[in-house]
């Protein structure tokens, strides 16, 4: 009687050890690398709001492969949102050129103010949702305002969640602007 064993093929990194085991380190040295990240973040912001003389409390978190830092708790901290957040999106590119001087590497940081961009996130996920319905019922594209990558982001995202419609960016930035379309 001939005995056959089966070999079970798994796959292995350059160091031969499981391809799995292999993602979760890498998976565990992303997360570290973003804590890494928020923790520059943080030291930066925490000395600019020194020199500023403005209280608040910096959160870090890490949340869909990034790094998100976040100011709370000052009576002054709406001025580093600015109007419709400009301020606050200079301050996030300070803050990742801060962290890409100490790092290395380019950031992908998301810094929210006051709950500023928490706020907005709603705000244009009901746009979304709003224009969708109002696309879906008159058969009509709708153009809206121009915004930021950010702001158009969470919109295509309501937009996408809906059937019957779909949505495009158009024209250049900074009047890059969403435009909501029926499907055919």
């Amino acid at each position: 009687m001939s005995e056959t064993v089966e070999a079970i093929d798994t796959e292995q990194d350059e160091a031969g050890k499981p391809a799995e085991a292999a993602d979760e380190q890498s998976a565990a040295a992303d997360d570290d690398a973003l804590v890494k990240e928020g923790d520059i973040a943080g030291d930066y912001l925490e000395r600019l709001l020194d020199l500023l003389d403005y209280d608040g409390d910096i959160d870090l978190d890490v949340e869909a492969g990034r790094a998100i830092v976040s100011i709370d708790g000052g009576d002054d901290l709406e001025k580093l949102v600015g109007v419709r957040g400009t301020v606050l999106e200079a301050l996030q590119e300070l803050t990742r050129l801060a962290v890409q001087q100490e790092t290395g590497s380019r950031s992908r940081l998301m810094l929210d103010i006051a709950g500023w961009r928490a706020d907005r996130r709603e705000e244009l996920r009901e746009l979304g949702r709003s224009t969708a319905e109002t696309v879906l019922s008159t058969g009509e594209r709708v153009r809206l305002q121009p915004m930021s990558p950010f702001e158009r982001k969470v919109v295509h995202d309501a937009v996408a969640a809906i059937d019957g419609v779909h949505s495009e960016s158009e024209g250049e930035d900074p009047k890059r602007r969403v435009v909501v379309f029926p499907d055919s």
